[in-house]
């Protein structure tokens, strides 16, 4: 039996990688065989020290620069659905790749191995990382867990995470939390209603305020970030003839990077207060960070005005190590995980040019 790892080609095509690295199934939970492609590519590489935890690969230069940039992307893919491996169409906009991954997001993780393949020796210290199961819960993210085992391998002054951005730059990320608001009453048959107390009515009050609640835009370091709250589920109910004695909304709140997680949290329990609140996950926001200078210097290389990530990524776990970060990367966010998941070609070169520019 073969079991030498799938060859990457990190200095031809980036299109062809791009193809190569998505046709190598991995869902989150079985990037094995991809880490292990990814792995043996870059120790082709001489100039690179290569570092493996788990399905977790990092390759760090060595050279004595004065900073240090980190380039970011996970491996794994949300659940495929016939649409591995990649087939190419062209229409009145372009050619496409199409399938699993193409968007989300390894034309990013393309993008950065090659980087590793055309600059050997940059102007900066560069750290690659490409990591496991960030489309699933936090506590298995392959980020997560490097940071909290072996913090000193991400050490930076600027990090890139390489998720789609239509190859412009999308600034910090917003917090989100959720979160659940329960309310209780007494069972009663429904033809003696007046005897029970119904807790579904008794949410009324919630969805009101909810549905009166005006989200802010508030400014940081230049990018305005949208908040918003939402109601994203409502349960409860015992049978057709059955006052119910439970209720359960589901809230979302997404949050600007100036607030901390325990200020967002305050608020949420301030604007609720009278209400049972139970929060069931928290993850803060993260600043841009483009006042940076070297921030400023990959913002000038780019060529386009910065953006706020609306969205939650994984910027935040480099903002909580003090290091700034921005989303930047090929593909349209929209498209991914659809079952249509698909990725214009020509936006791939355009984000490799940028990046080999300015780190050359």
């Amino acid at each position: 039996m073969n079991t030498s790892p799938d060859a990457l080609d990190l200095s031809g095509s980036v299109i062809d990688l791009t193809r190569a690295i998505c046709d190598i199934p991995s869902e989150s939970g079985d990037e094995r065989r991809l880490a292990d492609a990814v792995e043996h590519a870059l120790r082709t590489q001489t100039d690179l020290e290569v570092l493996r935890n788990g399905d977790t690969v990092v390759a760090r230069t060595h050279l004595g620069r004065d900073r240090r940039v980190l380039l970011a992307g996970h491996l794994d893919t949300v659940p495929i659905r016939d649409n591995v491996p990649t087939t190419t169409t062209t229409d009145a906009e372009g050619t496409w790749l199409n399938g699993r991954g193409t968007v989300d997001m390894k034309a990013g993780d393309a993008v950065f191995l090659a980087v590793a393949g055309r600059v050997p020796a940059p102007s900066v210290d560069i750290t690659y990382v490409f990591y496991d199961n960030e489309e699933v819960a936090a506590d298995l993210n392959g980020l997560g867990r490097v940071s909290r085992e072996h913090p000193e391998w991400l050490a930076a002054d600027f990090a890139i995470l390489g998720e789609p951005t239509g190859g412009e730059i999308e600034g910090g990320c917003n917090g989100t939390c959720r979160f659940l608001l329960h309310t209780r009453g007494r069972r009663a048959h429904s033809a003696r209603a007046w005897v029970g107390v119904n807790a579904i009515h008794a949410a009324a009050g919630i969805l009101d305020i909810l549905r009166d609640f005006e989200p802010e835009t508030i400014t940081v370091d230049g990018l305005a970030y949208r908040e918003g709250l939402n109601a994203v589920g409502i349960t409860g109910g015992v049978a057709g003839n059955v006052i119910p004695d439970e209720c359960t909304v589901h809230v979302n709140y997404r949050f600007a990077p100036s607030r901390s997680a325990a200020e967002a949290e305050q608020r949420m329990r301030d604007l609720f207060a009278g209400y049972e609140i139970e929060f069931i996950d928290m993850s803060p926001g993260a600043r841009p960070g483009l006042d940076a200078p070297i921030a400023k210097e990959f913002v000038e290389a780019v060529g386009s005005e910065p953006k706020p990530k609306y969205g939650w990524t994984d910027v935040s776990r480099f903002s909580a190590l003090g290091i700034p970060a921005v989303n930047f990367g090929p593909g349209d966010a929209l498209l991914a995980h659809a079952d249509d998941e698909r990725l214009r070609v020509d936006e791939v070169p355009g984000c490799l040019d940028a990046l080999v520019a300015w780190l050359r």
